[in-house]
This record gives C-alpha cells, structure tokens and sequence, in this order.
C-alpha cells in the first residue's frame, strides 16, 4: 500500500538531509555544540571482531537492507554486529520526522521496495536468528503508515523462519492509528514496541510531529487488538529531564499495561544535534530500575548503554541488564 500524501519537503524524493539541514525547520531550533562534555568512565564501547563486522554489513548491502544500527549511529554496533545480529530497518532509510536527537536522514522517501520482506526473510534465515527486531522509518508519506509492510515483512519471515520470535519497533502512526492496528493485528508479533523516547515537556523540541499521549494510547489500544502480545517501550534521558518527571513517565507506561522498559542515556549525534544536558549518574538509573521493578513490569532494563533493541532477546527471556551494562560492571568498562 503506497499511496502518496502531500510531499514532505521540497526536496528531490530520495535526498538525504542531514544535521544542520535536517533541524533547520523543526519548531525549537537546535543550537549547535562547540564543546562536548566529556564523557564518564561508564560511557564507553569496544569495537571486536571487524572481520565479522564486515561480514554483516556485505550481507546487507546484498540484500539492499539497512539496520538502525548504521543509520541512526548506535553506539552498541560494533557488539551486535560482531555477535552476528542487527536491528533491520524497513521501508528505506529516509524518514518523514525531523527529530533533533536522531541521526537517521529526512526527506522525501522512495517508494516501497516490495522485494523487501523476500529478501529481508532470506537474511534471516542465512543469520540463523531465533529472534529478529524490525524498526522503520516515520513514513507519513503512506496511507497506513506503513502497517502493510511490517504485516508482509512479519509473514516472510515466518514462512522461512517458523522458530524464529519477532519483534517490531513501529512509528506512532499519527493520523491513522484505527487503519494501523486493524492492519497489524491480522499478522501480530511476538512483541509490539514504540518507543516514547522523553518527558512529555520535551516532546515538542524533541519529537516534533509526535504527541505523548498518542504514543500511550498506541500502546495501550494494541493490547485491546491483541491482548496476549507482551509491549515494550524505551526512552532516553540526559535530554534536560528531571527524575520525577521520569518516574511519572513509567507510572504512565504501567497504566497502559506495558510490559517491557528500556532506559538509555542519550548521546549525541553530531554537534548539530539535540545538546546532552547532562550525564545521568548510576544510581538514578538504579532508582529507575527499582522504581520499574516495584510497579511490576515484567522486565526493565535501566543502565547507561542499553537501547530498545539491544540484547532484545535477553530481556525478552527475563534476564537482568548484561554486562558491561550492569552497574556493577560499568565502571569496569574501558
């Protein structure tokens, strides 16, 4: 289903903008970094394994498929991609949102590739996975978002791949949430994931086109369509959020029955990205973590590195933050 809206931008469809270029229209302009702080001892990773690295990346390309690993420049890449896994990301790697904290590309997206979910079920299946995160872009461009997509790349996989546990981290799908669900709940994951990503106070710097309680009700009314699917939800901090605003954040996430959190903190992108306002300490996190805890999610992973994709089927299976990610082991970390 690739039924055009009203182009996004004026640019040429399939032009990347980046950085500056990129937040030059968003509703709170950026102002760019001269000095990054320097980071803790607990902010670091390694990169192993480049052999193994490459192997991925050329499978890939093969396959024209792209990972938020690469496009949104997670830090945790060189781990994955060296344990042979990735975060595919469907529907090209150009999104419709603007948002300042995220190096993914804006623009005006191609059409669909409807070779996608063939060759993404191929790549699957040649990777051996017993469990698969599959993330898009924002694609406002689409009557439904996108929702057909996910539905079709979901069978694919299952017909090549019956073992392997699915889960997909979706846009909000503003604008035809009723279509979307409806849409996904034909085929539904094993988990459902969208990410709230900050405080509602932050949202109109930083998720421009996005509103909070639409991400909760997206949540929530998921459950309604398919109340069996455990949802999962992650957020970032160091963006100029402060603690109580994020405990109420999680209350929130616990009465829409979410079952799954992620809390990372966020490290910029570029210098023309959202500013880190500061480096949250271990402990907070540890707060965050027994605050979760208490409020009876099934898992919540709270530490410096983790990100909603990372270790997915660790968390999935019930176990605690892995090393390095625990507190424990972070100061460790070099």
């Amino acid at each position: 289903m690739d039924l055009k809206r009203a182009p996004v931008t004026g640019t040429p469809v399939g032009t990347k903008l980046r950085g500056a270029e990129k937040l030059a229209r968003i509703p709170i302009k950026v102002i760019p970094t001269h000095d990054t702080p320097s980071k803790p001892e607990w902010i670091r990773t390694k990169i192993s394994h480049p052999d193994e690295i490459q192997r991925i990346q050329r499978l890939l390309r093969q396959q024209k498929l792209h990972t938020v690993c690469e496009e949104a420049a997670c830090p945790n890449l060189p781990q994955c991609f060296a344990g042979g896994t990735a975060t595919f990301m469907i529907m090209g790697d150009i999104c419709t949102r603007r948002c300042p904290f995220c190096d993914v590309a804006h623009g005006r997206p191609n059409g669909l590739d409807p070779d996608e979910p063939q060759n993404l079920a191929e790549t699957v299946a040649n990777l051996n996975l017993k469990y698969v995160v599959i993330t898009s872009v924002d694609r406002d461009d689409l009557k439904d978002g996108g929702a057909q997509h996910f539905v079709d790349c979901i069978r694919a996989i299952r017909e090549r791949s019956p073992n392997t546990l699915i889960e997909i981290l979706v846009p909000d799908f503003r604008g035809r949430l009723d279509l979307a669900l409806e849409i996904l709940s034909r085929e539904p994951p094993d988990v459902f994931n969208h990410n709230i990503e900050t405080v509602p106070r932050l949202y109109r710097a930083m998720r421009p086109g996005s509103d909070y309680q639409h991400s909760l009700d997206l949540l929530k009314r998921f459950k309604d369509y398919c109340p069996d699917i455990p949802t999962k939800c992650g957020l970032m901090v160091g963006l100029g959020e402060i603690e109580a605003e994020v405990i109420v954040l999680l209350n929130d996430l616990s009465d829409h029955l979410v079952n799954y959190i992620t809390i990372g903190q966020y490290l910029q992108p570029s210098k023309s990205h959202a500013p880190i306002h500061r480096f949250v300490s271990l402990a907070e996190f540890e707060h965050y973590q027994q605050h979760g805890q208490q409020l009876g999610f099934r898992n919540i992973w709270s530490a410096p590195m983790v990100r909603s994709s990372y270790f997915a089927d660790r968390q999935y299976y019930g176990e605690a933050v892995p090393k390095p990610f625990s507190r424990d082991e972070l100061s460790s970390v070099s």
